[in-house]
């Protein structure tokens, strides 16, 4: 599957679309349960991705030298790279401010959306899945049970070493590159999540420079592990990232029950019962608009009929949510026909 998909000769406007691609990426990965990966799997530039960073090597010092800075650039892929994470870093910095406000104050409704286009992530990166054989159907299960237990684990409170952040970076970025795995959600159940988050808002250099250190390790290495699944089992890794997607929906699904909360004022986590007869952590903040002393710990996925039970008075805004669902599984579709244009054009351009 991973072969070189590097163009010679790309326009202007294939680097901005480049660019647009890279925006979606960042903005999926600033929400907590959204994978980059998968984004970047749908809009069809997941294969050079992978092969243009597990190709950042000395070697490309060694052509710099030898033949100079326009072959260091063309053999690196510089422009693609250029174009892509332009479009992240600015998404990520600036949607991470949207995804906060939409996440506080219309939970319900950016999670359905977001289900709606990790639902139909499924069955892309699914169709992808050539031969089906007892390996890939293990790895589809063991997948799937992998990524909805991550997505039960507890989170942890805040964590402001900044040193910190740079394993986080390293873990997080791993994450963030897989379909199905949210970077995002890692950060938050290392802690870490508010820590950035806090640095992007302040323009902690220090804390960032650390983060982007850590993450620029973490991607160098494991795009190579990536690089050689793809190439001896491509069957088993597509399946296996299949079931990431499915295990994450745990995560995305808009109505929850809230168990636990970790209080900032004490460092302690309480049972949320004892906190508010509400049963949902986001209704209760909204209630006292205070986002910022108590995180979710532990919280399960429950039907809009309880959380509306739980949660008197409060609207579980049932159908709005399923034509939310619906948007997201029609822009997964959208993407993918595009993708699939702009490949088929380039593909008969090059034979021109």
């Amino acid at each position: 599957m991973l072969i070189d998909c590097r163009m010679g000769s790309r326009k202007f406007s294939d680097f901005f679309l480049i660019s647009l691609k890279g925006i979606a990426m960042g903005a999926a990965d600033a929400v907590p349960g959204v994978s980059g990966g998968t984004i970047a799997f749908i809009s069809g530039i997941y294969e050079e991705l992978v092969n243009t960073i597990s190709g950042l090597n000395p070697s490309l010092l060694k052509t710099f030298r030898k033949q100079g800075f326009l072959a260091f650039w063309k053999q690196s892929n510089a422009a693609f790279l250029l174009a892509l994470l332009s479009g992240i870093l600015i998404s990520f910095v600036t949607f991470m401010r949207l995804a906060k406000y939409l996440i506080e104050n219309h939970p319900v409704l950016i999670w359905s959306f977001f289900f709606g286009l990790i639902l139909a992530s499924i069955f892309y990166v699914g169709k992808q899945i050539q031969k089906w054989r007892l390996s890939t159907i293990i790895s589809l299960l063991t997948g799937s049970l992998l990524a909805y237990y991550i997505t039960t684990l507890p989170s942890l409170g805040s964590n402001d070493n900044m040193y910190f952040l740079f394993f986080a970076g390293a873990l997080a970025i791993c994450a963030m590159i897989l379909p199905g795995i949210s970077g995002s959600f890692i950060l938050v159940i290392l802690g870490a999540y508010k820590t950035l988050s806090d640095a992007l808002h302040d323009f902690n250099l220090k804390k960032i420079v650390l983060f982007a250190g850590g993450a620029a390790i973490g991607i160098l290495s494991f795009s190579h592990l990536l690089k050689w699944l793809f190439k001896h089992y491509e069957n088993t890794t597509l399946a296996l990232m299949t079931g990431f997607i499915i295990g994450s929906l745990n995560k995305i699904w808009p109505w929850k029950e809230t168990l636990s909360v970790y209080e900032k004022a004490t460092g302690a986590t309480i049972p949320f019962k004892d906190l508010s007869q509400m049963g949902t952590l986001s209704v209760y903040q909204q209630q006292i608009q205070d986002f910022e002393n108590y995180r979710t710990v532990v919280e399960k996925s429950i039907n809009p009929w309880y959380f509306e039970s739980i949660n008197p008075g409060t609207d579980p805004q049932t159908w709005q949510s399923l034509a939310l669902i619906l948007v997201g599984i029609l822009t997964i579709y959208a993407m993918e026909k595009f993708a699939k244009k702009k490949t088929s054009h380039a593909t008969t351009s090059e034979f021109q």
